[in-house]
């Protein structure tokens, strides 16, 4: 039978020109708008497939206005075949959760069930650069009840009835099979996506769009649009810069050059002020009577991810604020964390000592390695027993597919890559009444230019940590708590995944977090490899400082480095004591993940880049001049002040 292959796309505004109106929602109406860059990915994804298998049938799908047509037309262009789009105004400001159960609810509508007898995939993009949650591939799949593998660079047919996927995790990488049909969400690392063609675009120009309402497809609207998403953008505010004025060096050459630097430094200069973001405006709390909306939930629950036999960092990381919020709510709110895995009991006191009341242990040697759909039934089976109000994940490539999945299985509305977790109130002055406590999730958005408050108001209320974000909560050895055992019911058709494959790195890679200085390259050091950035990491090593190297996303796009070494938004939150970005333009994306660092060092060829705003000290020249004297003055014992070596 011919496979059927199906892309999910999303028209987006341009980075530069995304706006938020006041009540939250994305404002598109002066915006220049393009096929999501990850979509695009996922385009091309489905046209290699097709080379595969010359007698699939393409199908491009999207959720949105009326004006989203033009990016369906330019799918065709590119060589799909046929274009629907569900349109409904009763859709908007619709959340992750809505939208995931909006999209499958068309697609089952078009006959793609978990027991069509044809074959069919979905692929979609990773993330939207509007939202870059990541959330809807999940809850797509979930929704329809088929596997799904996410962060996936490349796809192919095995000729057997599965699809070959090669998925990034921290680290490295995995090689997974799936049968069809299933859903598969495609990173921006692939094959680069195809330009529309003249052929294309006559048969796009006359092609009739098939555009559905929420009554087309037999869907009602209790769980849809701004009243029935279980998640709501309570507040946005600006992201204000933390820095003050940048200091230069000053000099005729690259040595001279890099003395200024040094003596800058060894004047103390910059120093990062603690600011808050933009204050919202103060308004009078009303008085409207209270409501606990948690019924019987209580307490917080957490995922221990196990990496090579050892707890994640940003697992341990996620306790910090899990303690915050335990302190907030109440003395006697529990922290529960959940560990899935093979032999794992002897890392529970771990957990223990760095924060949890209690660990829950499901032991199995089918759960080794981390599979999302056994570990979303599990996760969902313990929930329904412990009612936690609050469920917390860190953002890696496993949790941010995770969390979304358990958030369908339990209705639950899902905040991604959150920077800041507090308990607040709602005030509800329609229905005039005040929501306490609920659990305010702060998270930049639009990249990164924005600040916004998502509230979610079903139990468990769910989100995940950006990695890095925050501190490892001091361990206290001898801390007393209880081990528990779960015995899960397991499906047999939650193991119809097989990882082939699981490859990672070496240890550096993880080292990151743990780091005093990161000499991190952007595109500008690409000509050598990164050859000058590995070079001054090592050289800092060898004098006995815990150096690593990283790099811009465009590196990683571009073939020149791992994923896990991705610093920014879409990559790693990291704090060292130094930052060293050389050849980073500094788009805001990557300022998400480093503006954390006490002292940022910008080496740019262009003095206008922007990173100059947003950095300490700064050296204008050249990557292959500046970077080889900055490594000669290191082996001369220069370490930026780490160590005790002051210069």
């Amino acid at each position: 039978m011919a496979l059927t292959i199906i892309s999910l796309i999303k028209q987006v505004p341009l980075p530069g020109e995304m706006r938020m109106g006041e009540d939250g929602l994305m404002d598109r109406t002066k915006a220049k708008s393009i096929i999501n860059i990850d979509c695009q990915f996922g385009l091309e994804a489905g046209l290699q497939l097709k080379k595969q298998n010359p007698d699939s049938r393409l199908i491009v799908c999207s959720m949105g206005p009326k004006s989203f047509e033009v990016a369906l037309r330019t799918a065709i262009s590119m060589g799909y075949d046929e274009a629907y789009l569900l349109s409904d105004r009763k859709l908007g400001g619709s959340d992750t959760y809505a939208t995931g159960l909006a999209i499958a609810t068309m697609l089952k509508h078009l006959g793609f069930t978990k027991d069509s007898k044809e074959p069919y995939i979905i692929l979609a993009g990773r993330q939207t650069s509007d939202g870059d949650t990541a959330h809807v591939p999940s809850q797509v799949a979930e929704n329809i009840g088929i596997p799904q593998a996410t962060f996936v660079e490349s796809v192919k047919d095995d000729g057997n009835g599965n699809v070959i996927a090669k998925r990034i995790i921290e680290g490295g990488y995995q090689i997974l099979k799936l049968p069809f049909p299933c859903v598969i969400s495609l990173t921006p690392t692939g094959i680069p996506p195809r330009k529309p063609s003249l052929r294309g675009a006559i048969k796009a120009r006359s092609l009739v769009i098939t555009t559905f309402g929420i009554e087309d497809i037999g869907l009602g609207t209790e769980k849809i649009g701004i009243s029935g998403s279980p998640t709501i953008v309570a507040k946005v505010v600006n992201i204000v810069s933390e820095r003050p004025t940048i200091t230069m060096s000053e000099g005729q050459n690259e040595a001279s050059l890099v003395d200024s630097l040094i003596a800058n430094i060894k004047k103390g200069g910059n120093v990062l002020e603690k600011k808050e973001h933009e204050a919202p405006k103060k308004i009078e709390r009303p008085d409207f009577p209270e409501k606990d909306f948690r019924n019987a939930s209580r307490g917080i629950i957490t995922w221990a991810e196990i990496t090579n036999g050892a707890i994640s960092r940003p697992s341990l990381e996620l306790l910090t604020p899990a303690r915050k919020l335990a302190g907030q709510l109440g003395d006697d709110t529990k922290i529960i964390t959940l560990m899935i895995g093979k032999n794992v009991r002897l890392l529970a006191q771990t957990l223990i000592e760095h924060g949890s009341d209690e660990v829950i242990l499901v032991e199995n040697d089918k759960l080794e390695e981390y599979l999302v759909l056994p570990f979303s039934s599990i996760f969902a089976q313990v929930i329904r027993k412990k009612k936690p109000e609050i469920a917390l994940f860190a953002a890696t490539t496993s949790g941010r597919e995770l969390a979304p999945r358990i958030g369908m299985k339990t209705d639950s509305g899902v905040t991604a890559d959150c920077t800041g977790l507090e308990i607040g109130e709602y005030v509800n002055r329609k229905e005039k009444t005040i929501y306490k406590p609920v659990l305010e999730s702060r998270r930049p958005t639009y990249g990164e230019s924005k600040l916004a408050t998502i509230l979610g108001f079903v139990c468990p209320q769910i989100s995940t940590a950006r990695a890095g974000t925050f501190e490892v909560p001091e361990r206290v050895v001898g801390r007393e708590g209880i081990v528990s055992s779960f015995e899960p019911v397991l499906n047999d058709k939650d193991f119809v995944v097989e990882i082939v494959k699981t490859a990672r790195g070496g240890g550096g890679l993880q080292n990151l977090f743990d780091a005093d200085i990161i000499i991190s390259g952007g595109r500008g050091t690409t000509n050598d490899n990164l050859g000058l950035i590995k070079a001054l990491a090592e050289a800092l090593k060898s004098q006995g400082v815990k150096a690593e190297w990283a790099c811009s996303r465009p590196v990683v796009d571009e073939g020149g480095a791992e994923y896990a070494r991705q610093v920014g938004q879409t990559g790693k939150t990291i704090r060292p004591k130094v930052y060293v970005a050389v050849g980073i333009s500094g788009a805001i994306q990557h300022l998400a993940g480093m503006k954390e660092a006490e002292k940022i060092i910008a080496i740019n060829h262009n003095p206008k880049a922007h990173i100059f705003n947003n950095a300490d000290f700064g050296i204008v020249g050249e990557y292959a001049d500046i970077i080889p004297e900055l490594i000669e003055r290191v082996k001369e014992g220069f370490t930026f002040g780490i160590n005790g070596k002051e210069f």
